[in-house]
């Protein structure tokens, strides 16, 4: 794999398609093992775009290849992480972990000493993957109409 380089969303971004084929194809492996099924599912390029004015957002590139993404969202008390994807063949290559660093900057940025992400309660190798970045659960949710926990909050406390 060739230098890796993160890039903020702006408005001349528009590989849209582009960036949903990715988190897509890096949600893959939830479908028909999480429920309710990936948020994700619904996302458009159009709703990217929406999203990527809302929030904090990075592409990871390799080359002018979309290898990752993560969009942020300011909270009162925090920077919460979500959409956080990497290409299944660009998997364990540290670009998880590189995303999350500019994340961090941003949220000291704007004086915020946590990062918060939900993860599915069945995705035990997302738990063990977030905790080996220095997050830890801090609570069990459900989504509405469930009757038992359907995700984990995780949390990391910036030095």
């Amino acid at each position: 794999m060739s230098d890796i380089t993160i890039q903020r969303l702006n408005g001349s971004f528009d590989r849209w398609d582009a960036l949903l084929d990715l988190i897509l194809a890096s949600f893959a492996y939830m479908n028909g093992r999480i429920d309710p099924p990936s948020s994700a599912l619904a996302l458009t390029p159009q709703s990217l775009r929406e999203k990527a004015r809302n929030e904090i957002a990075y592409v990871a590139l390799d080359g002018d290849k979309i290898a990752g993404c993560v969009f942020c969202r300011v909270e009162p008390d925090s920077l919460y992480i979500g959409k956080l994807a990497v290409l299944p063949t660009a998997q364990r290559k540290g670009i998880c972990k590189r995303l999350l660093t500019y994340a961090e900057a941003d949220a000291r940025e704007r004086g915020l000493a946590v990062l918060r992400l939900e993860t599915r309660i069945e995705l035990t190798e997302n738990h063990a993957t977030f905790a080996a970045l220095g997050f830890a659960k801090t609570a069990e949710n459900r989504h509405p109409g469930f009757d038992r926990t359907t995700s984990i909050e995780m949390q990391k406390f910036l030095p």
